[in-house]
């Protein structure tokens, strides 16, 4: 028997333009994720914390959220929770950013001083142990860990070059009982 259409309708798509269809479709799906991935990774990463040397703002294990784009069009702040490329190791380390180019950061009888006048730290776990004199030229940060004597800085290694910021760090994602915006606490010089 012959079927006879109704006039002015439109057949039914044959079977093998709607598998074309599906698959344009799962290729155009599949190609957004990866332009989607790509434009992700180039403007953030994301890093896990390993060690204690931030202690107390960042806990060993947690990941965050590191904004990659923060410096291409500024430079780091004091205060402001960096991500760089190790000069000596093969991971990239997360610091504070203490001293800026030009400035003078001094460490003495547990107190931090930039340019001769004290820094107020709210953040830190521990006043410092240690003691000494660091002057940052021009492209360069001195970098410290809030667990100051528990970490590898800029007063063991020496000064950062800007150069090998990675970025800011800007949130803390996961475990997600430990989901914060970072507060990028402005180091305030204490009036002298």
């Amino acid at each position: 028997m012959t079927e006879i259409s109704p006039e002015g309708a439109t057949p039914a798509p044959a079977p093998q333009n709607t598998f074309k269809r599906f698959l344009l479709d799962i290729l155009e799906t599949v190609g957004l994720a990866v332009v989607l991935f790509l434009a992700i990774n180039a403007i953030s990463a994301r890093v896990r914390v390993d060690g204690y040397s931030m202690r107390p703002t960042l806990e060993n294990g947690e990941f965050v959220l590191v904004n990659r784009l923060a410096y291409k069009f500024g430079q780091p702040e004091r205060g402001d929770i960096v991500v760089f490329r190790s000069l000596n190791a093969p991971e990239d380390l997360i610091k504070r950013v203490i001293g800026l180019p030009g400035e003078t950061v001094r460490v003495e009888a547990g107190q931090l001083y930039v340019n001769e006048t004290r820094l107020d730290e709210p953040y830190i776990a521990a006043p410092p142990y240690y003691a000494g004199t660091w002057s940052v030229p021009e492209g360069y940060l001195f970098v410290l860990g809030d667990n100051r004597n528990d970490s590898s800085d800029s007063h063991s290694w020496g000064l950062l070059p800007i150069e090998n910021v990675v970025g800011k760090a800007v949130l803390v994602y996961w475990p997600f009982s430990d989901f914060m915006v970072i507060q990028h606490e402005r180091a305030a010089l204490a009036a002298p």
